[in-house]
C-alpha cells in the first residue's frame, strides 16, 4: 500500500532525472524489509525446484547486467555497457523455458517484458550516447526490478 505509493514517487523522481536515486532505493528497501518482518504480502510464484532454480538464475543475471552497466559507465567502457545490457535483453526473455513461463502471472509478464526491452534500449543508446547520460535509464530499469520484487516472491 505505502510501498506502491513510494514506487510511483520513485518513478516520478527518475523521470525528472533526480540524482537522489540511491537514497530513494535505500528507503524502498528499508520499507520492504519492515513489511517482510511481519508477513510477506507478496504473491508467491509457485514452481518446481528445477524451474525455480532456472527462474532465480535469470533474476541474478539481470542483477549482474545492472552491475555490469554501472561498472561500464563508471569506467567509461562502452562495450561493457552494451554487452551487459544485451545479456538481459529480449534474447533472455525469449530463452525463458515455457515450463517456467507458464508459472508467471500475466501481471508479472507485463512488468518483465518492458524490463527486457529497457535493457535492449540501453544497449542501443550506449552505442551513441554519452555513458553518463545512461544513469537515468539505469534507474528506470531498477525501478522495474523494484516494482516486480515488491509484488512477487519465489521461495
Amino acid at each position: 500500500m505505502q510501498l506502491a505509493s513510494l514506487l510511483k514517487q520513485r518513478k516520478a523522481q527518475t523521470q525528472s532525472h533526480n540524482m537522489k536515486a540511491p537514497l530513494s532505493i535505500l528507503l524502498l528497501l528499508s520499507f520492504s524489509c519492515v513489511a517482510q518482518a511481519e508477513e510477506d504480502p507478496r504473491y508467491k510464484l509457485t514452481m518446481s525446484e528445477p524451474h525455480k532454480i532456472e527462474f532465480l538464475s535469470e533474476m541474478r543475471q539481470m542483477l549482474a547486467s545492472i552491475n555490469g552497466i554501472l561498472e561500464g559507465i563508471a569506467n567509461d567502457n562502452r562495450e561493457q555497457v552494451i554487452q551487459a545490457a544485451k545479456y538481459s535483453g529480449m534474447r533472455m526473455a525469449r530463452a525463458t523455458p515455457d515450463e517456467v513461463r507458464k508459472h508467471l502471472p500475466q501481471d508479472f509478464q507485463d512488468i518483465g517484458g518492458p524490463t527486457h526491452k529497457l535493457f535492449e534500449e540501453m544497449a542501443i543508446r550506449a552505442e551513441v550516447e554519452e555513458l553518463s547520460d545512461l544513469i537515468s535509464l539505469t534507474a528506470d530499469i531498477t525501478s522495474q526490478c523494484l516494482a516486480c520484487h515488491a509484488r512477487y516472491r519465489a521461495d
